[in-house]
């Protein structure tokens, strides 16, 4: 079952929680600079572990330390609640890096 989509005012009132997170179109985005390009590959592999197991993939785009990190739920069309929990993980392993 596809997810439901988020409302404007249901993604403007998640955002208020990801402040690293920036709404683009259906996406949303955020990017991290790591410490070294290795820890930017680390966390690009943490981040893949915990997306495996939501079943739900971010767009990554790695350039030396930066990572930038894209969401959006492709089958529905937009953002759902699957992109706002991502994010809140995404941003919980951030802070590992």
């Amino acid at each position: 079952m596809t997810p439901a989509l988020l409302s404007d005012d249901d993604i403007s009132k998640a955002l208020l929680d990801l402040p690293d997170w920036i709404r683009t179109g259906d996406s949303i985005a955020r990017t991290v600079e790591a410490p070294s390009f290795l820890a930017g590959i680390e966390l690009v592999r943490r981040v893949a572990v915990a997306a495996e197991a939501a079943d739900h993939h971010p767009d990554i785009d790695i350039r030396w330390r930066r990572v930038t990190f894209t969401l959006s739920t492709h089958s529905a069309g937009g953002l759902t609640a699957l992109d706002m929990a991502l994010a809140h993980e995404i941003d919980r392993l951030a802070v590992q890096s």
